[in-house]
């Protein structure tokens, strides 16, 4: 979400001092307004490491964004009309017509999800393949295998317990340094993908009168801690990123992440 220009204090986006003293990228590169998928991400990203002379560091919490940079992977088309037409039709619906196509969807795609079973049926409508006939591809069995084309070398850093309290303070900090004005601001141009970010969505809903903004904060918090655990599900089953203890002393920190890329 740090791509969208003006989300910054709900993305914890770095600041302009830090980006003057480490040239960042993929950071401010669309408007709020537009869709920004992982297929454009992957595209960017690489032109990027393409055009580098020297090692980048791809840093992060989406491991669905990381893998699309550094493995095969490719990205079914998407119709914005088919999409509007779907995304009207009742989520009972949907897997109606996913079930028929693919009786073992439910193995793929969480069905109580209507954003991800209309992308599944959107997928399937537009090229004719089922969500079991995409996870059997060659390409998926590369992805399984965790067979990269870009070499790396991965680290990861692992808050253990301290990690619900990190996101407490983070939060705190996001409400103090102005979440609630920033959405305010942005509300009216905001895309799809930008409302949906977490944080917005739940301040957005405070805004239209949804609840209270003690309410919108404290659906955050459970909605980031819920992200965080799948995103360290999600890392943690790939095989190449050697993980290391979170360190509040920072020289201690910064010594283990070098111990483990030597």
């Amino acid at each position: 979400m740090q791509v969208y220009r003006g989300m910054d204090v709900g993305t914890a986006k770095p600041t302009i001092i830090e980006r003057r003293g480490v040239t960042h990228h993929m950071i401010d590169v669309v408007e709020p307004e537009e869709e920004f998928s992982v297929a454009e991400f992957r595209r960017l990203a690489r032109r990027v490491i393409a055009g580098s002379d020297r090692p980048l560091i791809v840093t992060g919490g989406s491991g669905l964004h990381f893998r699309a940079v550094v493995d095969p992977m490719s990205f079914a088309p998407t119709d914005p009309e088919l999409r509007a037409e779907l995304e009207s039709a009742s989520l009972d619906e949907l897997v109606d017509e996913l079930g028929t196509a693919d009786a073992e969807s439910g193995a793929r795609v969480d069905l109580a999800n209507k954003r991800r079973v209309v992308r599944a049926v959107e997928i399937y409508r537009l090229t004719g393949e089922t969500p079991s006939s995409r996870a059997s591809s060659a390409e998926a069995g590369d992805v399984a295998r965790y067979v990269p084309e870009l070499d790396f070398t991965a680290v990861g850093v692992d808050p253990g317990d301290a990690a619900d309290s990190r996101i407490s303070r983070r939060l705190a900090a996001m409400r103090s340094g102005g979440l609630l004005e920033e959405v305010a601001r942005l509300r009216d141009r905001m895309g799809r993908t930008a409302r949906s970010a977490v944080g917005y969505a739940e301040v957005l809903d405070h805004l239209e009168g949804g609840s209270t903004l003690d309410e919108a904060f404290a659906v955050i918090e459970q909605r980031t801690r819920k992200l965080a655990r799948k995103q360290r599900t999600w890392f943690q089953r790939d095989p190449r990123i050697r993980w290391i203890p979170w360190s509040d002393d920072e020289a201690r920190q910064l010594e283990r992440v070098l111990e483990a890329l030597s």
